[in-house]
């Protein structure tokens, strides 16, 4: 009989490595107080579905449905603000994508390297991560060029999105490493000259195999983890610029105080 304590390894091996590849990246203690709507011609900042502050080609303001007039500084304050908006909202909503893409590509590459490069439980792992990949960007992409996120902290946004799909990525998991270790062990049934040392051995190459692939992934992981790193921390320095260009605009404009956008954490 193959040991069983092997087959145990390989499957925990499989389980563990991509999941515990965490995105450490740099956390920005910035609270985003409430939701950002961007649309090609505007900019609503929402409170409970509410628009509070709409911004319209980056130089009429309206504060609850009323135009503010505005002097030549204040529209000047007033498109740095938006233009900074229009930049760092979808760089937010990509930087989120792509730390949960890191753990889902690790999870295909192994996957692919254990059954083969477009071997039918690839392809249908790669399905499912791209619909899942689709599924996130619909929650922020509304539809092109047209933006929306909700009032979070933005350290948080990454955790998030993992949380919301980690059931359904654990349950892809488990189905995959059903189907690996079901056909490794149909491999080693099929051919009746086999002897306990030579399924045994079998699955200890195959577990050596699995090793060797999470190693690799490991490595490139961390690479990417790591260039995400740096993006982060200029994407937190742009965003520290935003929030005083924003407390510029209230001591320009004061009636825009009671509607402050972004709040930084000491």
């Amino acid at each position: 009989m193959v040991n069983t304590s092997t087959l145990k390894y390989c499957t925990l091996l499989f389980f563990t490595l991509p999941l515990s590849q965490q995105v450490y990246a740099q956390q920005c203690s910035i609270h985003l107080n409430y939701g950002i709507i961007i649309a090609p011609k505007h900019i609503r900042i929402v409170d409970q579905g509410k628009t509070q502050v709409q911004i319209n080609n980056s130089e009429q303001l309206f504060i609850k449905g009323r135009e503010v007039s505005l002097s030549i500084e204040q529209q000047q304050l007033l498109n740095s603000f938006s233009s900074g908006i229009r930049q760092q909202v979808p760089e937010i909503i990509a930087m989120a994508i792509e730390g949960v893409d890191i753990a889902l590509k690790a999870i295909n590459e192994m996957i692919a390297g254990l059954t083969g490069e477009n071997s039918a439980a690839q392809q249908k792992v790669q399905a499912k991560f791209d619909e899942i990949k689709w599924r996130i960007r619909a929650r922020f992409n509304q539809s092109a060029n047209n933006y929306y996120i909700a009032p979070q902290d933005l350290n948080d946004v990454d955790e998030m999105l993992t949380g919301e799909f980690e059931q359904e990525i654990e349950a892809i998991i488990s189905t995959s490493i059903g189907s690996i270790l079901a056909a490794v062990g149909q491999s080693i049934l099929v051919d009746r000259d086999s002897n306990e040392y030579v399924a045994e051995t079998r699955i200890t190459t195959f577990a050596k195999r699995l090793t060797n692939i999470s190693t690799s992934l490991d490595n490139d992981v961390t690479k990417r983890s790591q260039a995400l790193d740096k993006k982060t921390a200029i994407f937190c320095q742009k965003l520290s610029r935003l929030d005083e260009i924003e407390t510029q605009l209230h001591q320009a404009i004061p009636v825009l105080k009671a509607y402050n956008l972004i709040d930084i954490s000491n």
